[in-house]
């Protein structure tokens, strides 16, 4: 009996072990994709704050959780079920899926763009954003949901790529975590980059000298850095999305694009001291014109197909869908 015993504790520690041993390589695959994913994090973390720029300041973090909670539900909901099945039964398909988003990234971001240079802020309402109402923050709310719903997919197929050859529960469970790390990362960084204004508000009020001074330093500077962020925003839209058409293009057996893109990159890649980053530098400024080139393409036809339905009384040629 106690031989028996002993041979069933024993038994228990193996598998104790063997499941540690489980956990750490779950912790380590997890830890793999999510630095695979970093870049897109970036840009994750750079586009949403625009979202809640203007809006009443008790209202930014109830905003930025209703967005967490759409990004978390798009990851786990829909997006990591989908790729899943995709992986296991249509993996060909995750590519052209992948770049119907980051043409979408691509449009966002030189819509954008042509407002800001046009000087047509087409989508901007008349009314401050504090204003107006609850009807407006939830169409704000609805469009980081979508914008993140392209970056979310991205970052989870990135991660599927990382850990691709694990079995199908290992992938869901590291996708699961990376999901869960990855939204509580950059909606955490994003609560605390809209709040920072009121943390100065708080240290100008409460506090003496160099903190005080410091605290308006932060209530003057906000503005700038959410307006800079806003800024960066446009830029990862059009950097990612058409970073995700250049790789897709490839994987889809057109090489040419990609291979010029690639011999540039070699080209500066010598360089010494700085060969890396220039490398960098190249494919990111080739990703951003690619971007700029298809959603520019989209935004003449979206705002075609908009001028035909809805004609404007005044002729405006300019007049642009309302796209969010």
């Amino acid at each position: 009996m106690a031989g028996g015993l002993a041979a069933l504790l024993d038994d228990i520690a193996t598998l104790a072990k063997l499941a540690a041993a489980s956990v750490d390589d779950v912790s380590a695959a997890a830890g793999r994709a999510s630095a695979k994913a970093a870049g897109v994090v970036i840009d994750d973390t750079a586009v949403t704050p625009r979202y809640v720029a203007g809006a009443a300041a008790n209202r930014e973090l109830p905003m930025i959780w209703r967005i967490a909670r759409g990004s978390l539900r798009n990851k786990l909901l829909f997006i990591l079920p989908a790729i899943l099945l995709l992986s296991q039964f249509l993996p060909w398909l995750l590519t052209p899926i992948l770049m119907v988003g980051g043409t979408y990234l691509a449009f966002e971001g030189a819509e954008k763009l042509w407002e800001a240079v046009s000087g047509k802020q087409h989508d901007k309402p008349a009314v401050p954003a504090p204003e107006q109402g609850p009807e407006a923050e939830t169409r704000m709310v609805s469009s980081a949901i979508r914008t993140d719903f392209i970056l979310s997919a991205e970052i989870m197929v990135i991660a599927l790529n990382e850990v691709a050859d694990e079995e199908l529960v290992a992938r869901a469970i590291i996708l699961v975590v990376v999901a869960l790390a990855i939204t509580a990362v950059v909606y955490g960084i994003v609560a605390l980059i809209v709040k920072m204004d009121d943390v100065g508000v708080r240290l100008a009020a409460t506090r003496h000298g160099l903190v005080a001074g410091f605290g308006r330093g932060l209530v003057n500077a906000m503005p700038k850095v959410l307006a800079v962020l806003s800024t960066v925003g446009i830029a990862a839209m059009l950097w990612v999305g058409g970073h995700i058409l250049l790789v897709g293009v490839d994987e889809l057996g057109w090489h040419g694009l990609y291979d010029v893109v690639h011999h540039l990159e070699e080209a500066v890649h010598g360089v010494a001291g700085v060969g890396g980053f220039l490398a960098w530098l190249v494919n990111t400024l080739a990703s951003a014109l690619i971007g700029v080139v298809v959603g520019a393409v989209v935004v003449l036809v979206m705002h075609q197909v908009h001028k035909r339905r809805h004609p404007h009384p005044d002729g405006d040629a300019d007049a642009a869908p309302a796209t969010h």
